[in-house]
């Protein structure tokens, strides 16, 4: 799969308000209601990812999650991320 240019990356960027690039890696962090809502969600993101054969790193803290996305087989960011992560976005 290839990885995705400059103008991709920006534009999925601009179409998805909260998720910033970070080198290879494009990330979110994600403020839910308390513990319980933040350990659903993070639940939900497992089965996504799970079906999309593709798996972020999930930091959870209290109520904060931050989905981290790369594909490492490529060294960077490619389409699997992307729409991970517009999945994802779905979830709330």
């Amino acid at each position: 799969m290839a990885l995705l240019d400059g103008s991709e990356r920006q534009a999925f960027l601009e179409s998805h308000p909260g998720w910033e690039l970070r080198d290879e890696t494009i990330s979110r962090t994600y403020v839910l209601a308390d513990f319980a809502s933040a350990v659903g969600f993070v639940a939900s993101v497992g089965v996504v990812a799970e079906r999309a054969f593709h798996h972020p790193d999930v930091d959870l803290r209290y109520r904060r999650v931050t989905i981290s996305l790369t594909t490492h087989g490529e060294g960077g960011i490619t389409r699997k991320d992307t729409d991970l992560a517009a999945r994802i976005d779905r979830l709330l």
